[in-house]
């Protein structure tokens, strides 16, 4: 009798680890589901398919940039330029994406071609609400792209039927035009209508074009001194 306890004993002693391995198995398993799917419905959660290291990839894209009349020097208050970080390591990125890069000559010659009356072209602010009623491209829609369930029902028709659509940040080192842009794309806006104007709000208000403060056309117009 006792030699049987004493063979039961060891059968449970060998179990219990393996018990508690699944046990743990388990648990690491469904975290793991549960991060998923918090990270598919949360507005800030990240693509699985997309590399958000574009420039390590090594994959190369059409290269589609037009980078005339860009001003490499502007950069947003506050924070550090560098080589890595600067409009021409951004057209590059966005080149490999398939998207095209313009210069304040361009987002100007779009800005007064008629079709931007007949919202043919469409000029996006990818900026959070402060920024954008503090002042933003005259008739330009707002992108906040971290909050894209609040304004796609209103952009994507007005990209889907544009022929050209300019998306704009701040401009310097913010990257925000750049993911509104790939966000447009994947929300099924053709890559060869979509244009970053690097440049952006900094760029526009630096070089005297008007400035449209408060709602999209509110008639709120001001010319900033160059």
């Amino acid at each position: 009798m006792s030699e049987e306890l004493t063979q039961q004993g060891g059968r449970r002693a060998a179990w219990e680890p393996r018990s508690i391995l699944l046990e743990a198995l388990a648990i690491a398993a469904v975290g793991l589901t549960f991060s998923l799917v918090a990270n598919l419905v949360s507005p800030r959660g990240l693509s699985l398919a997309r590399s958000y290291f574009p420039g390590r990839t090594g994959r190369s894209g059409p290269g589609i940039v037009a980078n005339a009349g860009s001003n490499g020097s502007v950069t947003t208050p506050g924070t550090n330029s560098s080589a890595s970080s600067g409009p021409e390591t951004a057209a590059r990125r966005l080149g490999e994406e398939g998207l095209q890069v313009i210069g304040a000559r361009e987002a100007t010659q779009f800005f007064g071609d008629p079709q931007y009356a007949q919202e043919l072209i469409v000029f996006l602010d990818a900026r959070d609400d402060h920024h954008y009623q503090e002042g933003h491209i005259p008739g330009a829609y707002q992108f906040d792209r971290y909050y894209p369930e609040k304004h796609l029902p209103t952009v994507l028709p007005a990209c889907m039927t544009a022929v050209k659509v300019v998306v704009y940040c701040t401009g310097g080192n913010c990257e925000d035009s750049e993911f509104a842009a790939l966000a447009l794309k994947d929300a099924g806006v053709p890559q060869e209508r979509l244009f970053v104007y690097l440049g952006g709000m900094n760029e526009w208000a630096a070089n005297g074009r008007p400035v449209e403060v408060g709602e999209r056309k509110s008639g709120n117009l001001r010319s900033p001194s160059p």
